[in-house]
């Protein structure tokens, strides 16, 4: 994967932008640039399997972008942020813990859309001939999950509403292609994971749910933007096209998802069946990037505070970006 330096950002005095006064956190907002200068502008959107790329082409909402599109592929949400950060991408979807962790680290990024998932999908699995039969059975067992993915922000209450912390557990912190070979060959114990590898993990290798997101996870998925490509007048009309369009795609795929199976299938070599398992079960759906949601995000975090895990207090709202909110909510009306 090839990582570049961002351009600096170019400092804009304009405070209003096509959609409206930025209101919350948002910095100044650019103001949208021309059709000739949107033309010239390259968007780089990190992506992950089964992500972003194959929903919009899926949903022909590809067609047309008035800016060309780079694609990075990423294991999972944080290394994606850190390249967010870094200036290496602009823009990328991750799950609703990356985001978490970024601000931790004081990353250089905002959240600027928010869709909700089917959380019974994000799961803590064991082989099919695991003694486990409870959470409370994980203690001193060790269980594989990315860390700072929207799985170890499950795994953590998943963990404390069962009278455990992550300090009773042993973690093993694999990206989701290590973990699934550890899982099979039974070097963990245990695996906390989301779709499709969830469904890859119950219909090859038969992969038992132990516990999955209910009452332990809030199902957000955000997407992220870099504050340089927020602060630049040309990405930033970018970001509100290709904002509006994921949106779109996502109304899209709830309504055809036997034709959002079978085009992630082929974009991502998954076995058609496991693309239609995770897809019948409810994919992302756009919701408002309200302060119920930044609430939700808030008490993730002071968990992990609590547990230590974060070395402090993390002010989520902080990287919270609304400007294209009257966009968003225009798309999700009107799809």
């Amino acid at each position: 994967m090839l990582w570049r330096k961002g351009t600096l950002a170019v400092v804009v005095a304009l405070v209003v932008s096509a959609c409206g006064t930025a209101t919350g956190n948002e910095a100044a907002v650019p103001a949208a640039v021309s059709a000739a200068d949107l033309a010239k502008v390259t968007l780089r959107v990190g992506d992950q399997k089964g992500g972003v790329k194959s929903l919009l082409t899926a949903a022909n909402l590809l067609q047309g972008t008035p800016y060309r599109i780079e694609w990075s592929t990423f294991t999972s949400g944080p290394p994606l942020l850190e390249a967010a950060s870094a200036g290496a991408i602009d823009t990328g979807r991750v799950g609703n813990t990356p985001p978490i962790f970024a601000a931790a680290a004081k990353a250089k990024i905002k959240v600027i859309s928010v869709s909700r998932s089917n959380v019974e999908r994000e799961a803590v699995l064991v082989p099919p001939d695991s003694p486990l039969q409870n959470v409370a059975a994980l203690k001193g067992k060790t269980i594989g999950v990315a860390k700072g993915s929207s799985a170890h922000g499950q795994l953590l209450n998943t963990l404390h509403n069962n009278g455990l912390s992550t300090k009773d557990v042993k973690l093993s912190f694999l990206q989701p292609s290590e973990a699934y070979a550890a899982f099979t060959q039974h070097a963990i114990d245990a695996w906390a994971i989301w779709d499709p590898y969830t469904a890859q993990a119950q219909l090859e290798a038969h992969a038992r749910v132990l516990a999955d997101g209910r009452g332990a996870s809030n199902g957000l998925g955000f997407l992220t933007a870099s504050t340089a490509a927020l602060g630049d007048p040309g990405r930033n009309s970018a970001l509100r096209d290709f904002a509006v369009r994921v949106v779109k795609a996502q109304k899209w795929a709830d309504t055809h998802r036997e034709a959002w199976a079978e085009a992630w299938a082929k974009e991502t070599g998954l076995k058609l069946a496991v693309a239609q398992k995770a897809v019948e079960a409810g994919r992302d759906l756009p919701i408002a990037l309200d302060d119920a949601v930044v609430a939700s995000e808030q008490q993730l975090a002071d968990a992990f505070t609590d547990e230590k895990t974060l070395p402090g207090k993390v002010d989520f709202a902080a990287f919270v970006d609304r400007r294209f909110g009257p966009d968003l909510d225009q798309a999700r009306s009107n799809g």
